[in-house]
């Protein structure tokens, strides 16, 4: 053995050694040493009485930047599909987890999606759970009965910081394809950034949403008969549906530039914008490796439109100014699929504000 080679296998040895004098060998202590408190239960209410979206902005955006330079570890996210049958679904589970380097937790989620029989027992078709971890010992700290509540405000927080860093100030009419949870949360972060004129689409809903917004946020919002209007009249559109159809095409854009902010597509059976305006522009992933497989860009890749060497930039290089955002009248695409350093932002945040409670 090499010298430096010897002496750690001797700092290594003496190490385990250390360690069996610490430890007691009897089964009954180390019972008693691996007792944690049991974690903290916070339940929907508390949770969404609590919790904002313009809470996570801040969080998820740091969570980018360091997931830009390698400071977070993510994963890939486990898929559970259930199919139909007597006894089970159909549905989805989702499992992502995420830990950025030097914060105090990290964080393992669990979101069930599509089990669209539950509607018929007066149940919502979606749930899930965060777990936020202590990083310290490694024990779990709290675990918050958050039902998608969680994951739709890292969802609009990282739509917001795709918006402050993709879009310029001239940009103000924002439009909406797909009305539900994660527009409304949409809707609110972007009024963080800036003052805008909403536009809203949708096969259900878009007349209440128009309606909420425009009483919650202060800003016109009105509802247009198609999406080929609404992107006559976007200069940013978010679009959040549930990816069975592409939903634009590029020629309805507006020439003057457009920013799309797409978070609809989270497997790879999913695809919300159409190959040709995917491969237009500048193509901006949350997480590459994982918008490869279960993004936007999954479509675009086995197509043969793009390779990931066209990809322009993760939302991350973005944001720490390694590449510049909006330069001209470019079609922008920014591609959220979700990461496990979102959720390990926004249950940081989480476990700060209701934690000590």
């Amino acid at each position: 053995l090499t010298k430096p080679i010897a002496l750690k296998a001797i700092r290594k040895m003496l190490a385990l050694k250390l360690l069996r004098k610490s430890f007691p060998s009897n089964a009954a202590s180390l019972r008693h040493l691996s007792s944690f408190p049991v974690p903290r239960l916070f339940d929907y209410e508390t949770v969404t009485s609590n919790l904002s979206v313009t809470d996570a902005i801040d969080s998820v955006e740091n969570a980018f930047a360091a997931l830009a330079k390698g400071n977070v570890e993510v994963p890939m996210p486990m898929h559970i599909g259930i199919k139909e049958s007597d006894n089970s679904g159909p549905g989805d589970c989702h499992i992502k987890s995420g830990y950025v380097s030097g914060t105090p937790t990290f964080t393992v989620k669990l979101a069930c999606v599509s089990f669209y029989k539950n509607i018929e027992q007066t149940l919502p078709p979606g749930s899930g759970i965060f777990i936020v971890v202590s990083a310290v010992t490694g024990a779990p700290l709290g675990i918050f009965q958050e039902n998608r509540f969680m994951t739709d405000l890292r969802t609009g927080a990282a739509g917001a910081v795709a918006m402050k860093y993709c879009s310029n100030e001239y940009q103000t009419t924002v439009g909406f394809i797909g009305t539900g949870a994660i527009a409304r949360n949409m809707a609110r972060a972007a009024a963080s950034i800036r003052t805008f004129e909403g536009v809203a689409y949708a096969f259900d809903g878009a007349e209440d949403f128009c309606t909420e917004m425009e009483a919650e946020l202060g800003m016109p919002f009105k509802v247009v008969d198609s999406a080929k209007e609404l992107c006559g009249k976007s200069d940013i559109i978010f679009t959040q549906t549930t990816a069975g159809n592409l939903v634009l095409e590029k020629d309805w854009l507006k020439e003057s530039g457009v920013t799309i902010i797409a978070s609809g597509s989270d497997q790879s059976t999913k695809q919300e914008i159409p190959n040709d305006v995917l491969a237009a522009g500048k193509y901006i992933s949350d997480l590459t490796k994982q918008t490869s497989r279960v993004g936007e860009l999954r479509g675009a890749l086995q197509a043969g439109v793009m390779t990931e060497s066209d990809v322009y930039a993760e939302l991350g290089e973005i944001v720490n100014g390694e590449k510049p955002g909006r330069e001209g009248n470019e079609i922008i695409v920014v591609d959220l699929t979700g990461t496990g350093a979102q959720d390990a932002a926004i249950g940081q945040v989480a476990w700060d504000k209701l934690g000590q409670k």
